[in-house]
């Protein structure tokens, strides 16, 4: 499962009772803080917030495939969407960093001129290295967005949104070229986390959603690896394709709700994706021999 933001805060053990007491997953939510990491350790999840970093300190950022290192002053960008782990080599780790929900983010950033930045875009790009000058420059923004953050005014969030958008463009004005290397166990932790993200899809909150990743390829993109090497590791590691798996958990499910649910078939097919009810049933007697019908009468008896 992602981590949350309350587990996040009791992860790094943050004294502090401010972050339970103010923080609803419903509600949008954002805060900031001094950052400091325990010595050699390797957190390797998805979160379910949104966090900006300015790291001081020696460390390695793992993504699914690859990892670079961080060996000078950078900010780094995480959303939900893309899994990473970072491990602290020197013992010194400091900064600042701040997070918020998905709540917190207005549609219009999202879909707008921001779309395609580090912070909402799930490929390129999630580090920039920082001289002493942009250090300081990042360093300010933090500390107006910390004392911004104290303040009763009333339209704070406003404010703060505008901090996002002035350290996101500060990023995106110093671009580096960034040298990731390859680790030998990439293969195997990108299968867990493809099977860690098909697992995470279900059961699907219907009517409030649908299924939105039915294909390779919609995995692929989410994990920011090229559809081709993620079918490759997928059957080296576990023996199957990539499809074969989508299929088998897509029909476990679609068994689960036949046979203990109130949906309709038609619901049931909508849910999970399928455009029409005959190319459901068509899926489904392809994977199981049986007619969705057939699976339903035998919850009936």
């Amino acid at each position: 499962m992602p981590e949350s933001i309350s587990q996040f805060y009791k992860r790094i053990q943050l004294r502090t009772s401010q972050p339970d007491a103010t923080y609803s997953k419903e509600k949008p939510y954002f805060n900031i803080f001094s950052r400091q990491c325990n010595f050699g350790t390797v957190q390797f999840s998805y979160r379910e917030f949104y966090k900006i970093t300015l790291i001081i300190g020696v460390g390695k950022l793992y993504y699914a495939d690859k990892w670079i290192l961080v060996n000078r002053p950078a900010l780094l960008f995480s959303n939900p969407l893309v899994p990473y782990a970072w491990e602290s080599i020197s013992e010194e780790q400091k900064g600042m960093f701040c997070i918020f929900n998905e709540q917190f983010v207005q549609s219009e950033e999202k879909n707008g001129s921001l779309a395609n930045t580090p912070l909402f875009k799930i490929t390129g790009d999630k580090v920039f290295f920082l001289d002493d000058t942009q250090v300081d420059k990042v360093l300010d923004i933090y500390m107006q967005m910390q004392e911004e953050n104290q303040s009763d005014y009333v339209n704070k969030s406003d404010v703060l949104r505008c901090y996002l958008h002035l350290l996101i463009h500060t990023a995106l004005k110093m671009q580096d070229f960034n040298q990731y290397e390859s680790f030998p166990n990439a293969s195997q932790r990108i299968t867990e986390l493809f099977i860690e993200l098909l697992d995470r899809q279900f059961p699907v909150d219907y009517p409030h959603a649908i299924l939105n990743l039915r294909t390779p390829a919609d995995y692929a993109n989410r994990l920011s690896v090229h559809i081709n090497h993620l079918n490759k590791v997928v059957k080296d590691t576990t023996g199957k394709t990539t499809s074969e798996m989508i299929a088998e958990r897509i029909t476990k499910e679609c068994t689960q709700y036949l046979l203990h649910s109130n949906l309709s078939i038609s619901e049931i097919a909508y849910s999970l994706g399928f455009e029409t009810v005959s190319y459901f049933s068509k899926f489904y007697r392809k994977h199981t021999g049986k007619s969705p019908s057939e699976i339903r009468e035998q919850a009936i008896i």
